[in-house]
């Protein structure tokens, strides 16, 4: 392992290198690339004030850490004049963050990432997903006899294995989803919100529900997900579930199987996303899944598994 060396250069002349470090090594985009340049530049405007502007990596502490958390929570502004919201203040951080972890792969000695801590946010608490068991459930609720059971299903676990939006999944074709072949999975290119492209993956099971279906269809629409319902549907009817459709048959199966109410499409990809990180995936990676745009907005899914993790350890960890 390679040692440790401190630098010489203060912290703000340390931007370029990790600019390119983030451009290089991590392929990050020319508009990802400003927002963590402006992001940084915060802080070291803040260090500015401070009259800290000569500071060294090695030299950076927890306290500072702490202070210009103070300084984002209570003095910084928006351009509307508000304060900050926590999410916002998260982005400043995680740049800060990333900025560390920058340092660690130059073996440049400073504060390890996880010092900085990210401001609690109360929307947090209300991240909703569901268990294995309650997702077996949710599974098992349609009548697969039936068209319209065998689509259900397919839809369902559809949501659970590619984190899919409902608005994604209610675009896909029929033609672009591959099942047979031998393959256990199959990855498929979409592009999301805000016009960002990435890569989903149907687990073996979802393609072989979505083969079952799609053996059974008689119609020639090119949805993948398509009404079974076909009396009165004129020859050039669009069968496209859509999004609220979609939405009520999926609110059907939770109250037929009792799940909570709040249990919506949604809940599938936050299902996901926790089950993945349970799995030990790194959050950068279910960033990826998801196609968050920051990294801030996975960061909720730490929170859930975190406090979980709490309540295991207070009921199980010492109890005699």
């Amino acid at each position: 392992m390679e040692k440790m060396r401190r630098s010489s250069k203060p912290l703000p002349h340390h931007l370029q290198d990790f600019l390119d470090w983030i451009d290089v090594e991590k392929g990050l985009s020319a508009k990802s690339q400003e927002n963590y340049a402006r992001f940084l530049k915060k802080f070291f405007l803040w260090l500015e004030i401070k009259k800290d502007s000569s500071l060294k990596p090695h030299e950076l502490t927890p306290d500072h850490i702490w202070r210009y958390r103070l300084y984002l929570s209570r003095e910084c502004r928006s351009p509307s004049g508000t304060h900050l919201k926590k999410s916002t203040q998260n982005y400043y951080l995680i740049a800060l963050r990333i900025l560390l972890n920058f340092f660690a792969h130059r073996n440049i000695e400073s504060l390890p990432s996880q010092k900085v801590e990210l401001a609690k946010n109360k929307e947090d608490r209300q991240i909703r997903f569901l268990t294995l068991e309650q997702l077996q459930r949710l599974f098992d609720a349609p009548d697969i006899s039936k068209l319209k059971g065998l689509r259900d299903r397919a839809l369902l676990e559809t949501f659970f294995s590619t984190g899919m939006r409902i608005s994604e999944v209610a675009a896909l074709n029929s033609e672009q989803i591959k099942t047979s072949g031998g393959i256990d999975t199959f990855e498929l290119s979409i592009t999301g919100k805000g016009g960002r492209t990435r890569t989903v993956y149907f687990s073996r099971r979802a393609l072989d529900c979505i083969e079952k279906y799609l053996a059974k269809r008689a119609d020639l629409d090119p949805a993948l997900f398509a009404r079974t319902d076909l009396k009165n549907i004129k020859k050039d009817d669009d069968l496209r579930l859509s999004i609220r459709a979609i939405e009520k048959l999926f609110k059907g199966y939770v109250i037929a199987t009792g799940l909570p109410l709040s249990s919506t499409p949604h809940v599938m990809r936050h299902s996901f996303a926790t089950d993945l990180l349970k799995q030990g995936v790194d959050l950068k990676v279910i960033q990826d899944f998801l196609g968050h745009k920051h990294i801030a907005a996975t960061q909720i899914y730490a929170h859930v598994t975190s406090k979980q993790l709490k309540d295991i350890h207070n009921r199980m960890h010492g109890k005699k």
